[in-house]
């Protein structure tokens, strides 16, 4: 099989557009909710929406005007990536590139305000456009007519999941010799007045809406919930042989995935962590690592009570030693469809400086949570071997295991 490197990253986050301004805000922990108006009056008003994202100035009038929010925040951040990895599409043969992309639903905020539309003006004001917007494949079109990307085009939802499984689909097609290069990622753009009250009926978010930047606390003893975010990532991806042939420095290598289903509950993990933990090892082998060799796990941690107990009994199970933990989450909220490609991306970024970034707003480890989950400041820490987790709705578990260059 053909070893797969990672040799561009393009970010779009609650933390900052573009990658380096993501990582530093990431990297000291400083946490971005806030009260968000554009939620109306849904039950929990407090939100991670990505700042300052101008999409006219970012992507010109077309698609600023013609594609959904969470589009515009994919195509943002295949730009930067593909520009970081020092490709040329001009350049490619684009039957031997593919694109995989994350999403876990519909562009939304197309969709509410369509059918908003519809209820009060009717038929005929209904966009023309509304369908080729708010399909879940909306974002794989101008991309692809963009790239030249010729190659097989694949939408992946597993829930909260969708960004890793994108990634660890990528890695599939490179390492079985059906592409050279491949774009894949996460994209969500979900901060809708429906889905946040959707989540809230579930108790899934978290209540602390008098103190918005305290609320996403994974891991911490007082956690209860999440804060919804949005945002973007992408990785270029392509064999080592095709990145040495044109000089690229690859950041990491994408040395193993794994994919399992808990077949529990619609929404919630099982508590006993049996195919979370399957995941985690299946994605070991599948690099070709011991346990022992872990340094670092991206973790999950969404700072609801059943996902970072369950997730954390897993990483445990699994792993056994103490590899270093982090969840991003504390700064940049949970983006859904996106959060895995975000924490992918961040795990590369660990790998790339020896530096882990911290779990904000941990200030009283769960006792029942017995990992190393890095509080305070960043931690320095040289990384051979980390891995990069998601459980989603509906029981799906994926698991990315990075290896240094």
């Amino acid at each position: 099989m053909n070893r797969v490197v990672v040799t561009g990253i393009g970010m779009v986050t609650p933390a900052g557009v573009g990658t380096e301004r993501s990582w530093a805000a990431i990297c000291a922990g400083r946490p971005v909710a806030a009260a968000d108006p554009l939620l109306g009056d849904s039950p929990v008003g407090i939100s991670c929406r990505v700042p300052e994202f101008d999409p006219v100035a970012l992507l010109g009038a077309g698609p600023a005007h013609q594609l959904d929010r969470v589009s515009q925040f994919a195509l943002t951040a295949v730009r930067e990536a593909v520009a970081g990895s020092g490709l040329d599409h001009r350049d490619w043969d684009g039957t031997r590139v593919g694109l995989v992309l994350g999403i876990g639903g519909w562009g939304a905020t197309t969709l509410e305000a369509q059918h908003q539309r519809l209820l009060v003006q009717g038929p005929a004001k209904v966009s023309p456009y509304f369908l080729p917007m708010a399909l879940p494949t909306g974002a794989i079109a101008p991309i692809a007519i963009e790239f030249g990307v010729h190659g097989p085009t694949h939408v992946v939802c597993t829930a909260c999941a969708s960004g890793t499984s994108a990634i660890g689909q990528a890695r599939q097609m490179i390492a079985t010799g059906t592409c050279d290069v491949v774009l894949a990622g996460g994209c969500e753009a979900s901060l809708t007045p429906l889905i946040s009250t959707g989540f809230s009926r579930m108790g899934a978010l978290s209540r602390r809406t008098d103190d918005p930047a305290g609320a996403s606390r994974p891991f911490d003893a007082d956690r209860d919930g999440f804060v919804l975010g949005e945002g973007a990532a992408v990785l270029v991806l392509e064999t080592a042989d095709h990145a040495r042939s044109r000089g690229a420095r690859p950041l990491a290598t994408v040395a193993g995935y794994a994919a399992t289903n808990d077949a529990y509950h619609a929404a919630a993990p099982d508590p006993a962590a049996t195919m979370a933990t399957a995941a985690i090892r299946q994605a070991m082998a599948d690099a070709g690592v011991s346990a022992a060799e872990v340094d670092h796990v991206n973790a999950h941690g969404t700072g609801t009570r059943l996902n970072d107990g369950t997730e954390a009994r897993a990483i445990r199970a699994a792993i056994r030693s103490t590899p270093s933990v982090t969840s991003v989450k504390g700064v940049t909220g949970h983006p859904l469809g996106a959060a895995g490609a975000i924490e992918a991306a961040c795990t590369v970024l660990s790998i790339r400086d020896g530096l882990v970034p911290p779990t904000a707003n941990l200030r009283r480890l769960d006792p029942a949570i017995d990992l190393d989950v890095v509080a305070g400041p960043a931690r320095p820490q040289r990384i051979g071997v980390a891995l990069s987790q998601s459980l989603g709705f509906a029981g799906h578990n994926a698991v990315l295991a990075f290896t240094s260059p």
